[in-house]
């Protein structure tokens, strides 16, 4: 008796829908993701075992390192925000383009009287050094003081939440320095604030 032979069917999967699927969801990863912008001033900062990620919302990292101070302010809206009541506050007119340049910036460190001058430049040429010259926090011209507090009032304003502050120091800076940045917070009642270092291995 002959031996009946199974056809046997295509074991092969058509992965179209699959492929389909794959490609629209690093088409929406790509379009929705933030990059990070890279910093005018680099900093080394010190170490800790202390382990805690500094927040990516309603917070403003406040950097310092060769005798400069620099200020940045999460959120595209909040950026806005305060960059509008600066210029009610300095008496300075910014165009809706120079806004949305501005928020597109993250740690920035000038003179509101040159804000005009650092946003018209590419990214690259701000970074170029002796651009940044620093954000002014003496007891003359505190503009820091300024920057920190409408940064406080967009956030409440824009996230209905109070804006976390972070440190983020050279590990070689001066402490006056760094002192002189405690004391634009505490005039401010902020008195809780982060210090950014860089993780340790914990010592067994």
């Amino acid at each position: 008796m002959p031996r009946i032979k199974v056809k046997r069917t295509s074991t092969v999967t058509d992965m179209t829908a699959m492929c389909d699927v794959a490609s629209l969801l690093l088409t929406f990863f790509i379009l929705t993701a933030t990059a990070r912008q890279p910093e005018p001033l680099a900093v080394s900062t010190p170490s800790s075992t202390y382990e805690f990620k500094v927040p990516v919302e309603n917070n403003a990292i406040l950097t310092i390192g060769q005798g400069k101070v620099f200020f940045e302010v999460a959120g595209v809206k909040v950026r806005a925000k305060t960059l509008e009541l600066m210029g009610e506050q300095y008496k300075i007119s910014f165009t809706p383009l120079e806004v949305q340049r501005f928020s597109a910036i993250g740690s920035f460190g000038v003179p509101i009287q040159s804000l005009k001058s650092l946003i018209a430049l590419n990214g690259a040429d701000r970074m170029k050094p002796g651009v940044q010259t620093g954000i002014p926090a003496d007891s003359t011209d505190n503009q820091l003081n300024a920057w920190v507090l409408n940064a406080r009032k967009a956030t409440k304003e824009i996230n209905n939440q109070d804006m976390r502050i972070s440190i983020k120091g050279d590990a070689k800076e001066e402490y006056p320095v760094v002192k002189k940045i405690i004391d634009v917070l505490q005039k401010q009642s902020v008195n809780k604030f982060l210090l950014v270092t860089n993780s340790e291995a914990k010592k067994k």
